[in-house]
């Protein structure tokens, strides 16, 4: 399945051969070699060409899943290709392929960082066009980090080497895209028409939330405002439609319940006989018993089991669920969703707490057996202090004398060298696994990672260059870190594609092409002059 997209250099050394000899003359100064080996280094032409590839992955890996647990799914959050690419780069070059690891499009990083009304906040109030545009530009990239290992590697073939087999397997770099689609940014019609240009632009899986759309918040925040079930399920009709209209037979879908979090809603469902969808999520509704007489005008009423009652109502029109309700809610809402379309589960939680997911889930799968979570591992959660915590009160309850800890302050470095941070650690390191085998999660993944690693690189290589360091944080801080570890992009000129373009010009031109690879092109202070093979070859490749 994974290589079916794929071209084959042989195949199109002979339907370059066929089409020249269909053009006769005019077509001799086309190379056939140099022709197949484009062919080869661009394997996906369109984004639905992306999208119908990397929704088969998925689909073969949701089902490892359910025959074994430890076969979940990761990604990372990337806010441009090029972060995108680097992350494939790398993930080839430290595990050696790139299975079942995907990319992240996070909603919230395309409004904090791609809109173009500046830095926003996760509201759906950013341009819906930013998202297709990002998934769009992130395949580039990584088709890009396609053509720069295979042509590496075609030039090592010119010269000898004996790399035709990994010419045939390559492994690209191109992966899934979950991508974050907010609340859908309008009504259904408006969903299917965002979801539409998103699948275009290559996305096989797309992740919608049960938030009224133009009262959205991030999952993390308060003031979350969800819809009745069947305006979900018509958004999720939406998708669906639009996957099937573009041939994406096997597009997936992200169910999200922000019903954890969330205590309002904003209109009261129609029922229709008891016990429908609508007379389930009017049940969560806050609601004081109330005798007519005592009503004013103009009151919404409600007659619930035989009596009249008020519904509580905010200032602003929203109405209120009953306390202690979000777990019930949130159990309706992941059933509903499967029972209509959704492939795969996402549920906000205030903590990454496994046995409290695993009672969601549990509860869940009483009904969809093989229902399946991707999860957001957030940076909105405290994961030291969340996990000290946890581990406090299994050592408090081993009998562990705790008066060392002061519970107020477990965050405190004194405590880094602990017997409850060596805990704490093992079960975030552990966790990813634990909650795969224990509460469903398919798919782990970190939705804003690189905001946060750029941050944190901007501020240590800010804090010694204009300080007493000097030129020295940089060489020392990042560009001896890329030579050493042989970080593919520490030969930047390479990396946005100079010595590809050189061996193009020179397809197109021959000799007469103006190349930027020469003697004096300083990137050669990158060859590494030593007998360490190993590290000629990291900087050599894009691997």
């Amino acid at each position: 399945m994974k290589n079916l997209p794929q071209s084959n250099y042989g195949s199109a050394l002979e339907a370059i051969r066929n089409l020249k000899m269909k053009y006769g003359s005019t077509w001799n100064s086309i190379n056939t070699n140099n022709a197949a080996r484009m062919v080869a280094q661009n394997r996906f032409k369109t984004g639905l060409d992306i999208a119908k590839y990397t929704a088969g992955i998925m689909r073969e890996d949701m089902a490892a899943y359910d025959a074994d647990s430890s076969n979940y799914t990761q990604s990372l959050g990337c806010w441009h290709g090029f972060i995108a690419q680097q992350n494939m780069i790398a993930v080839k070059k430290h595990h050696k392929t790139t299975s079942k690891r995907y990319l992240y499009l996070s909603g919230w990083m395309v409004a904090a960082l791609r809109s173009e009304f500046g830095p926003l906040p996760d509201q759906s109030m950013h341009e819906k066009t930013a998202v297709p545009a990002l998934i769009e530009e992130i395949y580039d990239f990584l088709r890009q980090a396609d053509a720069i290992e295979l042509n590496d590697l075609f030039r090592r073939l010119e010269n000898g080497e004996d790399v035709q087999d990994r010419i045939d397997n390559f492994e690209t770099h191109i992966v899934p895209i979950i991508a974050d689609i907010d609340a859908g940014f309008g009504n259904e019609e408006a969903t299917y028409l965002l979801a539409k240009k998103m699948i275009q632009a290559g996305a096989c899986a797309i992740q919608i939330e049960n938030q009224v759309s133009d009262a959205k918040q991030c999952g993390h925040q308060d003031g979350k405002v969800t819809v009745p079930h069947e305006d979900f399920i018509a958004k999720l009709n939406a998708v669906r439609y639009a996957f099937l209209e573009l041939g994406i037979d096997d597009g997936i879908i992200v169910a999200r319940t922000d019903s954890e979090g969330a205590g309002l809603t904003q209109k009261l469902p129609v029922s229709q006989k008891p016990g429908d969808l609508a007379s389930q999520y009017l049940a969560f509704v806050d609601a004081d018993e109330i005798a007519i007489e005592d009503a004013k005008e103009d009151d919404v009423l409600i007659k619930r089991d035989g009596k009249l009652v008020r519904p509580v109502r905010l200032p602003n029109g929203l109405y209120k669920f009953k306390e202690g309700s979000n777990i019930d809610r949130v159990v309706l809402d992941c059933i509903t969703s499967l029972q209509n379309g959704a492939d795969l589960l996402w549920i906000e939680t205030p903590t990454p707490n496994i046995k409290q997911i695993a009672h969601m889930v549990n509860r869940i799968k009483q009904v969809v057996p093989n229902a399946k979570l991707a999860y957001n591992n957030s940076p909105s959660f405290n994961w030291t202090l969340s996990f000290r915590n946890q581990v406090f009160e299994e050592m408090l309850n081993e009998g562990e004398n705790m008066t060392a800890y002061d519970r107020n302050n477990l965050m405190d470095v004194q405590y880094d060298s602990s017997e409850l941070s060596f805990r704490a650690d093992m079960k975030i390191r552990k966790f990813q696994a634990d909650a795969a085998r224990e509460a469903g999660i398919f798919h782990h993944l970190i939705t804003l990672p690189t905001y946060h690693t750029t941050a944190l690189n901007m501020n240590n290589l800010t804090e010694g260059y204009y300080g007493k360091e000097g030129m020295l944080a940089y060489v020392k801080g990042v560009q001896r870190q890329e030579i050493r570890k042989g970080v593919s992009c520490v030969k930047h000129q390479r990396m946005a594609g100079s010595d590809l373009g050189d061996d193009h010009k020179t397809f197109f031109a021959g000799d007469k092409a103006l190349k930027a690879g020469g003697e004096k092109n300083t990137s050669n202070q990158f060859e590494v002059k030593t007998p360490n093979k190993k590290v000629e070859t990291k900087l050599g490749e894009v691997a």
